[in-house]
């Protein structure tokens, strides 16, 4: 996809953790499912060939939902990652996508932040519960069975605020390094280290040093190249099977956000 998709049409949203599908919401932030629900008529599988993949930092889906929403169903993704929703219990109603499971987590105690997954309903799929979670960490795991017994994917989506503190950072470092220990990982999320020079795996930053290292000693690769916000290469495409990975295309954007799209596959 490439240019802006600006000017789609305004809308809201809803529901302040857990997931969701079809205005239905289905457990809480920290344990939600989405199997075995009774009302759906369709029927989980498990994913065998590729998955069409789309990432943003939204920057607000206030008023880009409708749009997004058209964008889902013209390109037919299997997967959308978002952060940076700005959700919050005041958007209930209109933020789930027909067709779509939506995994969420709201940002707690202050506005903006926020994370969200829409994952294709026939996709077999569950939260994947962490021994190291942590309230004020803006993530999502997610775990989906794939059709050949090699393993399974977890798609990784995290948001970290320029003003994060470090025993935050640390606690998502743990996260990742967990989540690390599943045969394919691949997180997606806006980072906020705009000093990482990801060619030589060098920064300025304490902090981003320390995250290019922890990178390194979970076996990640940073797979983007190209920068996502204005100059800076702030949104982050990591994966401990960068074979799986295919088709990166960064360009575009969701309404007015200064973040670019970030399109790929997840392929067998």
């Amino acid at each position: 996809m490439s240019g802006s998709l600006e000017g789609l049409i305004p809308n809201s949203m809803g529901k302040d953790g857990g997931v969701q599908r079809n205005g239905v919401g289905q457990g809480d932030a920290g344990d939600a499912t989405v199997l075995g629900d009774p009302r759906s008529s369709i029927k989980a599988v498990r994913w065998k060939a590729q998955l069409k993949c789309l990432y943003t930092n939204a920057c607000s889906l206030s008023n880009k939902q409708d749009e997004l929403e058209t964008v889902m169903h013209l390109e037919s993704y299997d997967l959308v990652a978002i952060t940076e929703t700005w959700w919050d219990d005041s958007h209930n109603w209109n933020t789930t996508i027909e067709g779509y499971w939506l995994f969420r987590r709201d940002r707690q105690g202050r506005k903006g932040g926020g994370v969200a997954l829409y994952v294709k309903e026939w996709i077999d799929c569950e939260e994947l519960p962490l021994r190291n979670s942590q309230e004020q960490v803006e993530s999502l795991w997610v775990r989906i069975r794939d059709g050949t017994n090699k393993g399974q994917l977890v798609i990784g989506v995290y948001y970290r605020p320029p003003d994060q503190g470090e025993a935050v950072d640390e606690a998502f470092l743990l996260q990742m390094r967990e989540a690390s220990c599943s045969w394919a990982l691949v997180l997606v999320g806006d980072f906020n280290h705009p000093d990482i020079c990801w060619k030589d795996h060098t920064a300025s930053c304490k902090r981003s040093r320390r995250l290019v290292e922890s990178i390194d000693d979970n076996f990640l690769v940073q797979v983007l190249d190209r920068p996502t916000s204005g100059e800076a290469l702030l949104d982050l495409l990591l994966t401990n099977a960068e074979e799986i990975i295919k088709g990166v295309n960064v360009g575009g954007s969701l309404g007015c956000s200064n973040h670019a799209l970030v399109e790929f596959v997840i392929s067998r």
